[in-house]
């Protein structure tokens, strides 16, 4: 995986732009954005990212959390309320989570 794989959207287009010899105004207004928020991004993509899978990537925040408190002991009718949702809704992220992880 080379740097640009590793890179959001934003930043690969934003830095193509700025390769391209674009201003930072100039890509801050393509982006409807400010200067400073264009030249953070720049900054920003230059961070090293750690590109090492764990087993936590294929899950969602969602599913992660859910497993986390259905693991403690808390029943999907205590979740549920917590995110708005039914019991059901609780079960099927529940029952997702781990076929996401029995095939990674």
């Amino acid at each position: 995986m080379n740097h640009e794989d590793a890179l959001r959207p934003l930043e690969r287009r934003v830095l193509r732009l700025v390769r391209d010899g674009v201003g930072e105004a100039e890509i801050a207004r393509r982006f409807r954005r400010r200067p400073d928020t264009i030249r953070r991004v720049i900054a920003l993509a230059d961070v090293p990212r750690s590109s090492s899978a764990t087993r936590d990537d294929v899950l969602r925040p969602l599913e992660r959390r859910v497993l986390r408190w259905r693991d403690d002991g808390a029943r999907p009718t205590e979740i549920a309320p917590r995110f708005k949702r039914g019991a059901a809704f609780i079960e099927q992220v529940e029952r997702l989570a781990h076929y996401k992880l029995a095939r990674s």
